[in-house]
């Protein structure tokens, strides 16, 4: 997988929109709600062009059942992929365009990780602008080499998360 970070993109909106669609028509019976996080999600802020989206469900045993939906409209189905109470798809193979996460209402802990920190980068923007040039260095530095560009960002991110929470906890 070649690693290649751009500037924002306002399409990458349109392409949530118009993606966020099509799963929602496929979960529409377990679907609670279904959001655009990721750095694709905060305007202004330097990413790799992967859409990223976490629809939430009722109950994440009955997003098995929609497999064979999800590999119609292109998806690989990846299980939790590491993550224990998720179900991981991601789409276009190297040259990968999205990515689902989907996790169950109860799952608060990852749901409001990820909301926090879109909504934390949407309202700081000098650490959203920080986050965007390490990430392009971390693109140059490592081209070709997934596992160095996310060692090189992972202190970063899990500041950012730190931070994050904590601003979350104080605006909910």
């Amino acid at each position: 997988m070649f690693i290649r970070v751009v500037p924002y993109d306002p399409f990458w909106e349109v392409e949530y929109e118009n993606e966020s669609q099509k799963i929602s028509g496929i979960l529409k019976d377990v679907l609670v709600d279904i959001y655009h996080i990721g750095s694709t999600a905060v305007k202004g802020l330097h990413a790799k062009s992967i859409i990223d989206i976490m629809p939430v469900v009722t109950n994440i045993s009955l997003v098995d059942k929609y497999n064979e939906e999800f590999v119609a409209i292109g998806y690989e189905c990846m299980g939790e992929f590491g993550i224990e109470g998720r179900r991981y798809f991601r789409k276009g193979g190297d040259n990968r365009t999205h990515q689902i996460h989907i996790f169950e209402q109860s799952n608060h802990k990852d749901i409001n990780r990820h909301i926090a920190v879109r909504d934390f980068l949407r309202t700081h923007p000098d650490i959203a602008l920080e986050y965007g040039e390490l990430k392009m260095e971390l693109a140059n530095r490592f081209p070709e080499d997934i596992e160095g560009y996310c060692a090189g960002k992972d202190a970063f991110v899990k500041q950012l998360e730190k931070d994050a929470l904590r601003w979350w906890q104080t605006v909910c």
